[in-house]
């Protein structure tokens, strides 16, 4: 299996970043591109690391934030084939704590490549799709001040727009996870893969004992994290002194596993 970051918030490499997330995955005989950033940089980095998104055969967008989903139009335009799995509940408004409209273009609904994965859906052998809404909560889940519309009403975040991809080759459970917004020690709890790659949301975290727990508990599985993007380089840094195995993935690295 090989994973390539095609976009991230930093790069050791001559490509471009934003604040988003696009990750290219190979596995399972498929090539699958997991998110899209916020606009077409994903495809310009692409071209620089000899990644043909025209090949793609599956995408999947974690959830409906414009970072993530903002280059989904760019890459209708040049791949004429690969349908799109998302959360129905994606394509609802979405707010940030200063009241920002941070959500889709609502005109993506229209598009006949979108296919609304409900609760989980097996997109090829060994490939599944799903979300956790209905999963007990054992760690709070923090909006952060995002809010959501619901029958033209603003309501507190509850993230029930996202979603995740399990990978299962060769013994490993691959799990790609956009912004762990739901918790990553959530997630973990749930689904306990091998591997996890993706933000863990805690960007806005104090650099304190909390931060150290949450490493703690990180700990407590026997996976390989691989974080990005929302978890910010400096509680990386921090986490990374508390844990045995994580590691940073930044634009333009590739994972072998």
């Amino acid at each position: 299996m090989k994973i390539i970051s095609l976009l991230e918030n930093t790069t050791n490499k001559n490509l471009k970043t934003e604040h988003g997330l696009s990750l290219y995955v190979e596995a399972l005989d498929r090539k699958i591109l997991f998110d899209f950033g916020s606009t077409d940089l994903f495809l310009q980095n692409a071209k620089k690391l000899g990644v043909d998104l025209r090949e793609v055969d599956f995408a999947v967008l974690s959830h409906g934030h414009n970072d993530h989903g903002g280059g989904i139009k760019a890459f209708l335009d040049i791949n004429k084939h690969a349908p799109i799995y998302v959360n129905p509940n994606a394509t609802s408004p979405h707010y940030n704590k200063a009241g920002e409209y941070i959500g889709l273009d609502l005109d993506l609904i229209k598009e006949k490549r979108l296919i609304f994965v409900e609760k989980q859906e097996n997109i090829h052998t060994g490939l599944t799709v799903f979300n956790c809404n209905n999963n007990a909560i054992f760690t709070p889940i923090v909006s952060n001040g995002h809010t959501k519309e619901e029958n033209g009403v603003r309501v507190e975040e509850d993230y029930n727009h996202e979603q995740y991809l399990l990978i299962n080759e060769n013994g490993n459970r691959v799990l790609l996870s956009g912004c762990s917004h739901k918790g990553i020690t959530n997630i973990m709890e749930w689904v306990k893969p091998t591997h996890l790659i993706g933000g863990f949301h805690y960007s806005k975290l104090p650099l304190d004992n909390a931060l150290i727990d949450c490493a703690a508990k990180l700990n407590e599985y026997d996976t390989e994290y691989y974080t990005c993007h929302c978890t910010g380089v400096d509680r990386f840094e921090y986490m990374k002194m508390h844990m045995k195995a994580l590691h940073y993935l930044a634009c333009g690295d590739e994972i072998l596993i």
